[in-house]
């Protein structure tokens, strides 16, 4: 609570640290407001040079509090948060990982959103959590109308708001997952040089203690914005990222254009728009990409007539390949019976158009461009040395769940017949389409029925690379996000698949090719994500 302390004659504007029925700490504001309506030096010193003070309470001045073993509170107050070099700054790097602020910030109009994003941006600076509580309708007096406004960030997001001017009490409440800000503080170097923080109460005021996550918001899709402009938005960005990096890598090699497996399914068609935009960027033709369709076994007439259909409408040069007898040609040299449909079956097809594909590309003096997404190379659902190598992977950090949002905001952009086609694309069950079609002549072998569903393992993606989560969590979190949609059963089955796949496919993403990052989660070898090939998962499986 706040409250002045009077020291040495001087009155000191303070906020009080209260546990167990006794103040435990005293710590005073370092920046006093002295403009506009505020004239706090009237009656108030700066708390900043006060090194020692006689107390009456048996406490301690500090702006610390090690309130458990892996949460320290640090103090500001009001006019420190909106200085050029907030207290809170400070704080973060000595250890505080959350940040509380009592304030009496008056309201006028346009100041709550400034100082909700204030709160936010220093969250996402000090990478924290970041607790806001201002003065109520009840301060309010002569020029000045105070809201009682309540703001609760983490990283960047508000996470919990309370409603201003209520003549009641307003208690707002929210989890902050400290093991999250802890994982990321451990990536930031800005934190290596954490000074040795003797000034910490030498005890943890509570135990720590596991939580229901009764007031957590668990996204489902961490990849995609909830909101709708936001996502264009995001899309937009995402594509463009892209887009010039193909075209910075076709300018730099001097290639004459790209070359693009078109399968009619959703990651080689969001490789084949972005060369498209590549090309535009450039000043170059559509024709200048060879567009290669590969029918195989398992080619369906829709993937097919779709893949066609839509390198016609772009205006892309087409070339079509079967590959059917070169499969069986190359099954009958290894003494491989056709008829056994298994991995080398599969894998036969895949390496055989990739095979052509970087042929076709020496012949004709262009990259090739590849098609598979983040998400594939999470699990290893992907060829080594098949469709698993390219000379420039476009998709490579574009998690499923959003490739297929980007294809739509191309879309919403394209022409009408451009746009019917992208439609029905999207419409098109996921499927490698490397096993025979059924009796109706439909995709048999669909992905998501053999490795479980994309947006759980998108899910356990994001939590387990961006922050390091364990299993234990992983599945709280996730039956929180997908009540009602996946038990608490299927959710641990898929989480253990994902989990063994996730490990044993480092060896493939340890050599892919070069390619955009356009998310916090990469899995580039040469970037985000170093790994050893033969990392144990059994411990991450308890």
């Amino acid at each position: 609570m706040g409250a002045p302390y009077i020291y040495k004659n001087k009155l000191l504007n303070c906020a009080y640290t209260l546990f167990d029925g006794k103040v435990q700490m005293i710590t005073p504001k370092q920046n006093i407001a002295n403009y506009n309506e505020f004239y706090e030096k009237r009656w108030f010193i700066s708390g900043r040079n006060v090194d020692e003070f006689w107390n009456k309470f048996d406490c301690s001045m500090s702006s610390y509090i090690q309130l458990c073993d892996d949460v320290t509170i640090g103090i500001e107050l009001c006019e420190d948060l909106w200085v050029t070099n907030p207290p809170s700054s400070k704080l973060a790097t000595d250890g505080a990982n959350i940040i509380v602020n009592l304030s009496a910030s008056d309201e006028y109009v346009s100041k709550a959103q400034y100082r909700r994003d204030l709160i936010a941006n220093q969250s996402a600076r000090c990478i924290c959590g970041y607790i806001y509580a201002g003065a109520s309708v009840y301060e309010s007096t002569t020029d000045l109308v105070f809201s009682g406004a309540t703001v609760i960030a983490e990283n960047g997001a508000v996470i919990a708001e309370g409603k201003r001017f209520q003549r009641e009490n307003v208690l707002t409440i929210a989890d902050i997952d400290v093991e999250k800000l802890n994982t990321l503080r451990q990536k930031n170097m800005s934190f290596e040089n954490t000074d040795d923080n003797s000034y910490f109460n030498d005890e943890p005021f509570i135990n720590n203690e596991n939580n229901d996550l009764k007031y957590r918001f668990a996204d489902p899709h961490p990849f995609v914005p909830s909101d709708k402009s936001q996502v264009r938005e995001r899309c937009e960005e995402i594509f463009a990222i892209q887009s010039a990096g193909l075209a910075k890598r076709l300018e730099h090699v001097g290639s004459s254009g790209a070359v693009v497996g078109i399968s009619g399914g959703l990651d080689s068609t969001l490789a084949l728009l972005v060369c498209c935009e590549a090309m535009k960027l450039l000043g170059r033709p559509n024709s200048d990409i060879l567009g290669v369709t590969m029918p195989g076994f398992g080619t369906t007439d829709r993937t097919y007539h779709n893949a066609v259909d839509l390198m016609k409408s772009l205006g892309v040069t087409i070339k079509e390949i079967s590959i059917k007898d070169a499969c069986i040609q190359h099954m009958k040299d290894i003494e491989h019976d056709p008829d056994i449909k298994d991995i080398t079956y599969e894998n036969t097809q895949a390496r055989e158009r990739t095979q052509i594909l970087f042929d076709m590309a020496n012949k004709h003096g262009k990259l090739l461009v590849g098609t598979g997404d983040l998400s594939e190379l999470a699990m290893g659902w992907c060829t080594y040395n098949g469709d698993h190598m390219s000379m420039y992977g476009v998709n490579a950090s574009v998690p499923k769940t959003l490739v297929r949002y980007l294809v739509e905001y191309v879309a919403d952009i394209s022409e009408e017949k451009t746009a019917l086609i992208l439609s029905d694309v999207l419409d098109t069950p996921v499927s490698p389409e490397l096993l025979p079609p059924d009796e109706n002549g439909k995709i048999a072998q669909k992905t998501e029925e053999n490795i479980g569903p994309y947006e759980l393992h998108d899910f356990f993606l994001y939590n387990f690379v961006r922050f390091g989560f364990t299993k234990e969590k992983l599945q709280k979190l996730a039956e929180k996000a997908f009540d009602g949609r996946y038990g608490s059963e299927e959710i641990s089955k898929w989480l253990t698949v994902f989990m063994k796949r996730f490990f044993i496919s480092q060896f493939k993403r340890s050599c892919i090719p070069d390619s955009p990052k356009v998310g916090s989660v990469s899995l580039s070898p040469r970037g985000d994500w170093r790994m050893p090939s033969d990392a144990s998962f059994e411990e991450f499986l308890k």
